[in-house]
Formats: C-alpha cells, sequence, structure tokens
C-alpha cells in the first residue's frame, strides 16, 4: 500500500519511527515532511497530506502534531478525507470499519511509538464495513445543508 506521512515539528522523530516501521512492513511510504525539528506550521503538512490522498498519490495517509488535533483538522478540510485522530487501536479499527477513515492522526506528546504502530496495524488491517455505514460516509463527503 502506499502511505503518505506528514507532520509538524514536533513528531518528527515518530513520524521517521513510523515511516521505517511502515517500509518495513513492505508498504511505499511517501514522507511529506517536515525532515527537521525547526517550527513550521501544521496546517502547511495538513493540507499537503490531504492533497496526496484527496489526488489518489497515495492510498493512505497518517497525519502526526504534538497533540494530533490541529493536523487532523487541517486534513478534515478536504472533503475528500476521513481523518480519524486517535490514541489506541480500537478507535483505529473503528475509523476504518464504521467511517472509511483514509487518514488517522495521531498525537506524538499524547501517544507512544508502540501505541502508534499497534494503532497503525489496526488502521491498516481493517477493512471498511459497508452496509448502513456507506450512506452517512457518503454524507461526510456531500453533505446536505
Amino acid at each position: 500500500m502506499k502511505i503518505a506521512i506528514a507532520s509538524d515539528h514536533a513528531a518528527v522523530a515518530l513520524k521517521a519511527e513510523l515511516a521505517e516501521y511502515l517500509r518495513a512492513a513492505g508498504h511505499e511510504v511517501d514522507d511529506l515532511g517536515p525532515m527537521s525539528e525547526d517550527r513550521v506550521d501544521y496546517p502547511d503538512y495538513g493540507y499537503k497530506l490531504a492533497h496526496a490522498v484527496a489526488s489518489g498519490a497515495a492510498e493512505r495517509g497518517v497525519a502526526l502534531c504534538g497533540s494530533g488535533i490541529g493536523i487532523s483538522v487541517a486534513v478534515n478540510r478536504n472533503p475528500a478525507c476521513r481523518c480519524a485522530l486517535v490514541g489506541e487501536p480500537l478507535s483505529a479499527a473503528l475509523s476504518r470499519e464504521h467511517n472509511d477513515a483514509n487518514v488517522i492522526a495521531m498525537g506524538a506528546r499524547l501517544t507512544g511509538p508502540d501505541m502508534a504502530k499497534a494503532c497503525l496495524d489496526a488502521f491498516l488491517s481493517t477493512d471498511f464495513g459497508g452496509g448502513r455505514h456507506a450512506g452517512r460516509v457518503e454524507k461526510l463527503s456531500n453533505p446536505a445543508i
């Protein structure tokens, strides 16, 4: 699977560790940056990640910042993205099964590397359940106002 990953400066170390973990599992990883801990703005990287997923350049995305909140908000501004902020594997699995999430967000200051890897495993190994969830997911990208 081709996976795009991006972060802000607070999550550069976690991003590097997760990118290597994903590559070791056989995934193609596109690291969208940043490459140093110099201060950056999470919306810039969230938008970049959202574009990669929305355009089809990546099948899934991993968004990281200090809390995971800011970058998840940025990614979700793109109507083609369904980014779920998670901190444990059950939420990661449910984000796929119920919401067909195509991006997972985590906070480097809140989620350690081992838990982040467990979340990634759950996210990547769970399929969308469809059925009663399909119409709801459709509304996420095409809201009726």
